[in-house]
């Protein structure tokens, strides 16, 4: 299994995992009817909030914009925000075979896909450790 999109909330990480046709499990980031305009923040959080209920069936308060990584070998932006998990009640969508809560210890580091994913999520444990969630962003080259 390789790990998906994260949902940051409290003391627990969402992960989903998603199938690909023809391929080993990836992130899937959306169809070009997704994309998110840039000038309008209002449609980029919702567009957050709808990817979470697609991806993972999860239903979330989208809070601030948390990590922008510029990935410019493959000439994409990636933004992920930080949220809240309003219940429980959530389960895989179309797009995903599980979705989970893991604790820090318990998310399998070695299965994460993207480094855009890895990236967020050792920011915002840092940040967590540090007792402050600033906006952070930089660039993800090729290795």
């Amino acid at each position: 299994m390789q790990v998906g999109r994260p949902h940051l909330d409290g003391h627990h990480v969402q992960l989903a995992a998603e199938e690909a046709r023809q391929r080993d499990l990836q992130l899937r980031i959306g169809k070009e009817e997704d994309a998110l305009p840039r000038e309008s923040r209002a449609i980029a959080l919702e567009g957050a909030a709808r990817e979470t209920w697609e991806e993972a069936g999860a239903r979330i308060e989208v809070g601030g914009l948390y990590t922008l990584f510029n990935l410019p070998h493959i000439n994409q932006v990636y933004f992920m925000f930080r949220a809240r998990l309003l219940d429980l009640d959530f389960q895989p969508g179309t797009e995903s075979l599980e979705t989970k809560l893991f604790a820090e210890a318990e998310i399998p580091w070695n299965e994460i896909a993207f480094r855009t994913v890895r990236a967020t999520l050792e920011q915002y444990f840092n940040d967590r450790r540090a007792g402050s969630f600033d906006f952070h962003f930089g660039d993800i080259r090729t290795r």
